[in-house]
């Protein structure tokens, strides 16, 4: 067995999780997904489908009519983006896999803005990349980007640099003109990015386009950009299974061809909801965004009211990430919250080091109330503590 993949750490969100798990009196906050099912009009479409005998391969990249549904979808957003730089992927994590397989040597460096969801790290860590990473830094409870310390660890030796933004989980965004700096000092330097902007449409600011900034508003069709889409959270259905990947058109036939290697396809039935996702997304993430902005107004007040908590109000994504005064050891505490206190959250040390004092809280849920109950059990647990 590869030493790297001994290596590699368990998710401490999982530990988390798998020690309540069945217990139904724990208030789970610890995975990011919502509590509320796929619409019955998307899901209707997979089932059709099945009805229909839609069972058997697809193309590598994915069935023509979801190829271009994506490229009207995010022409819609981002300016133009053609079929041949789409590819289908069976989720975001197989996306970003897939992107890290393509542009990332054994040796490699990559460099990464963390906290960030695990996998972002730990993907070019199993190609045997050396990865670096450049941590936000705390303020008022928002983490903020030091823009001069990230350009100056990106030189002409980083092969890929990758950014996660929204970002889960701490809600930084990205502004367009942080957005050129980077991507003007990553053309200097010939690295690529690699920008998870899964969360774009979790943006809680006002946008001309409904969505964060993204690097595609900003990139030619040939600058080496790779940006990983998900039906994950927009359309609530992350157990789907279900992304895509945008790309400069010369990358798209090999990816295809990875892809072989790796699913061979994403299912039919699935590309078929994802169609019907996106020809009916305004009869969706609009409203999906609207209460998840309900449920963030809800939680983090709450929050901010309890005397020492550091959090902020996040511009994007679906997190609270706030830190108690006195906890150092977020694992542990997450633990004794579960167990004491029958609260479900994930350790900030699943994210990176620096978020080590920090707790992530998924506020997608369906019943806003269950926030508030969540905060009634995390408040007088609090002041049996002191």
């Amino acid at each position: 067995m590869r030493q790297v993949i001994q290596n590699l750490e368990e998710s401490r969100i999982r530990e988390v999780a798998n020690a309540g798990m069945g217990r139904d009196d724990v208030l789970a906050f610890w995975f990011g997904e919502s509590d509320e099912v796929t619409p019955a009009f998307i899901r209707q479409a997979a089932i059709d489908s099945l009805q229909q005998g839609e069972t058997f391969y697809a193309h590598n990249l994915g069935l023509p009519e979801l190829r271009q549904e994506i490229s009207n979808y995010m022409s819609a957003r981002h300016g133009p983006i053609g079929v041949e730089r789409i590819a289908v992927t069976s989720g975001g994590v197989n996306a970003l896999m897939l992107a890290v397989q393509q542009l990332v040597d054994a040796g490699d460096e990559v460099v990464a803005v963390t906290p960030v969801w695990p996998n972002l790290t730990a993907q070019p860590a199993i190609m045997g990349a050396r990865v670096t990473c450049v941590a936000l830094t705390p303020v008022d409870g928002a983490w903020m980007l030091d823009l001069g310390a990230l350009l100056a660890a990106v030189t002409s030796s980083t092969k890929v640099l990758i950014i996660n933004a929204p970002n889960n989980p701490t809600g930084w965004t990205l502004d367009q003109a942080v957005q050129q700096r980077i991507l003007d000092h990553c053309r200097s330097t010939g690295t690529w990015i690699l920008a998870d902007e899964v969360y774009e449409r979790l943006y809680y600011e006002p946008s001309a386009n409904g969505c964060a900034p993204s690097f595609l508003d900003l990139a030619t069709p040939e600058d080496r950009l790779v940006v990983v889409h998900s039906f994950s959270k927009s359309f609530l259905m992350t157990g789907w299974r279900l992304g895509w990947l945008v790309m400069p058109p010369a990358m798209t036939h090999h990816m295809g061809k990875l892809i072989e290697f790796n699913t061979s396809c994403a299912s039919v039935f699935t590309q078929r909801a994802g169609i019907v996702a996106l020809q009916r997304t305004d009869e969706v993430t609009p409203q999906v965004v609207a209460h998840l902005k309900i449920c963030r107004d809800t939680l983090v007040p709450l929050l901010q009211a309890i005397p020492g908590v550091r959090v902020a109000m996040p511009r994007g994504g679906m997190y609270a990430f706030f830190k108690l005064p006195g906890f150092d050891d977020s694992l542990a505490t997450a633990k004794r919250l579960l167990a004491e206190a029958g609260l479900g959250l994930a350790p900030g040390e699943a994210f990176a080091p620096q978020a080590r004092g920090w707790l992530r809280w998924c506020f997608a849920s369906k019943e806003p109330q269950r926030l508030v109950l969540g905060v009634a059990r995390l408040r007088p647990w609090l002041d049996a503590q002191a």
